[in-house]
């Protein structure tokens, strides 16, 4: 990008986090909420004077680094077992352990299957190659059935999953209707139904947007919403792509928060991601794929490992072809994954 600029070009850069682009600016300018400007000068003055209570108001400042949430206890038993997973050639075949009470991050660069190997765990697309096989403790009666060919309302109650593109599993008018769906297609009353959705209106700052229509939100408040609907089943395992992009810190910190006392109740946490504050702050193990499709793929799914170790670039990851939803495929929040057209929702569907 430095490349690009010349003396005659401005360059304006709307953007949560500075850090990586900080050789780039002269100018800071920090927006009010409700309209206004709260600082505005070069950057080390700014951040001087006023980091503290920016990243306090939930600003991204460049030096303040976000406190540690990893696991105090060792994690659970394993949950979901992957024996050479792949699709051709989209992810080479891949070898992994999900466990309860563990944060697994799922790295690599664009193209290396992250989002592919998401979907295939989450029993939203039919395996190319290998197999997926889930604990009795998470599949219960359909212990010998691969997830994929699981019914809808039984895969929302045992795994959530959160697209890559928030927008893919929205199907309702209004950001409460999205939150009780899951609830409803699983079996739960209205009154339970509703008591879940409150809460997560009111932990995800939802509660003002209740009666907005999803496809209206912010790409921050629609990540927050998929990360919502993927929860209100309470699944034993939760499986997210990306579910820290477009977050101020506030929010950032928040959801953070939230999968870690999910994953300390015993809940199996997997998250593909870029964003190295995220790992660093949550991950227990991380797992990093390896070349991206046409390349070199030997190497491709190397050992797990603890976390720590990969910075990420910041950028999430190239979106994947609309999956094979196999035999009752459906995701964890009971969505579709590619809108416009009416989706095939699955067994119980109305």
């Amino acid at each position: 990008m430095l490349d690009a600029l010349d003396p005659d070009t401005t360059l304006i850069l709307v953007e949560h986090r500075v850090a990586e682009a900080l050789p780039l600016i002269d100018r800071v300018v920090v927006l009010e909420p409700g309209g206004g400007v709260r600082a505005d000068g070069p950057p080390e003055a700014v951040f001087a004077a006023h980091g503290d209570a920016l990243a306090a108001a939930g600003v991204w400042v460049p030096g303040h680094t976000a406190p540690p949430r990893h696991a105090t206890t060792p994690p659970g038993d394993v949950l979901l077992t992957a024996d050479r997973l792949g699709l051709p050639p989209r992810l080479a075949p891949t070898d992994l352990r999900v466990r309860a009470g563990e944060a697994l991050a799922v790295l690599g660069p664009n193209g290396a299957g992250k989002s592919t190997l998401a979907l295939l765990l989450g029993g939203l697309l039919r395996p190319g190659t290998g197999t997926v096989t889930a604990a009795a403790e998470l599949a219960g009666r359909d212990a010998r059935t691969a997830p994929h060919r699981w019914r809808a309302p039984a895969l929302a109650r045992r795994i959530g999953s959160v697209f890559q593109d928030p927008e893919h599993q929205f199907v309702t008018g209004t950001v409460r209707d999205e939150l009780a769906l899951g609830p409803r297609r699983t079996g739960q009353s209205e009154a339970a139904a509703t008591a879940t959705v409150d809460a997560l209106l009111h932990r995800l700052r939802l509660d003002r947007l209740a009666g907005a229509n999803p496809y209206t939100l912010s790409g921050g408040e629609a990540r927050r919403l998929s990360v919502a609907t993927a929860l209100a089943t309470a699944p034993r395992l939760l499986i997210c792509d990306e579910p820290t992009f477009g977050q101020d810190r506030r929010t950032w910190l928040e959801l953070v928060d939230l999968l870690a006392e999910l994953r300390d109740a015993g809940h199996g946490v997997v998250a593909v991601t870029h964003d190295a504050d995220f790992v660093a702050a949550l991950a227990d193990r991380t797992l990093t794929l390896g070349c991206p499709a046409g390349a070199d793929r030997s190497g491709s799914g190397r050992p797990d490992r603890e976390a720590g170790g990969h910075s990420g670039s910041g950028h999430p990851p190239s979106p994947p072809s609309p999956p094979d939803r196999g035999a009752g495929g459906h995701s964890g929040s009971g969505h579709p994954p590619s809108p416009p057209s009416p989706p095939d929702r699955g067994a119980g569907a109305p």
